[in-house]
């Protein structure tokens, strides 16, 4: 994929970052996405550039705000010439009960984890359109698949990019573009990471314990899967091997949908 550019929305951590570095390592120009301090983003951003030799932009662009969104797509191919791939990743989480779900959390969650695809998608496709080109993969999850108590818009939400991911696949499907969702279980991202080591703390119990705790909860397999992986899967996602892949909702999850 040398000479193409991604653009991967929050990808300054996580498994967004863990997309990014894949692809980069590829040979993808990078544009990433995503909140933290200046000074880590740019760290980020330099090492990214330096370990793989390719081009590596920033948007800060709000994912509540379309025309940031529009902006930031735009910025892709005035920086770094094109933009051939879309990854949606950025996503937030809340959990309440429906009656105690508080309406602004539900509106930015819809906005960020579904909305924000559309318009991405919205701006991107046609600059894929005129290369013939093009690659969206929107990260869903477990939850875009199956329910669970408490997460009603982020079930909602995920579900939708599920939708979505197969009406953009089926409109597209004769323009040389692709769109797939990867929905992954459990990850271990540094969040996730944190939040296992403040329940052993609180609990007295010890890591592994939270771990597998916290996995037998809903998956088969007590192993989580890894932002590399994740990262792994969206380079095939991008090559010659699954060029009539498209419109599928890929679960990575330790066996939790197939119960």
């Amino acid at each position: 994929m040398k000479g193409k550019t991604a653009i991967v929305t929050g990808s300054t951590s996580g498994i967004g970052h863990g997309i990014a570095t894949a692809l980069a390592a590829d040979g993808c120009n990078i544009l990433l996405n995503g909140f933290g301090p200046a000074a880590e983003i740019e760290q980020i951003r330099a090492d990214l550039a330096k370990t793989y030799g390719v081009k590596v932009g920033y948007s800060p662009a709000d994912m509540t705000k379309p025309a940031e969104i529009r902006a930031m797509v735009a910025l892709a191919e005035s920086e770094l010439g094109s933009a051939d791939i879309l990854v949606n990743n950025a996503g937030i989480q809340f959990t309440a009960p429906v009656e105690e779900f508080p309406d602004e959390k539900w509106d930015a969650i819809i906005a960020i984890n579904l909305s924000a695809a559309f318009h991405a998608s919205k701006a991107a496709i046609p600059l894929m359109k005129k290369a013939g080109w093009g690659r969206i993969i929107n990260i869903a999850s477990a939850h875009g698949l199956v329910a669970s108590e408490h997460k009603s818009a982020y079930v909602t939400a995920k579900h939708g990019l599920v939708g979505l991911t197969k009406v953009i696949a089926l409109e597209n499907a004769n323009a040389g573009i692709t769109c797939n969702a990867i929905c992954p279980g459990w990850v271990l991202t540094p969040l996730v990471q944190k939040q296992i080591e403040d329940r052993a703390k609180a609990n007295g119990t010890s890591v592994k314990h939270e771990e597998l705790e916290l996995l037998q909860e809903k998956q088969p397999m007590h192993t989580f899967t890894t932002p590399a992986q994740l990262g792994a899967l969206a380079v095939f996602l991008c090559g010659d091997s699954a060029a009539t892949l498209t419109g599928t909702a890929l679960p990575v999850d330790g066996g939790w949908v197939a119960q």
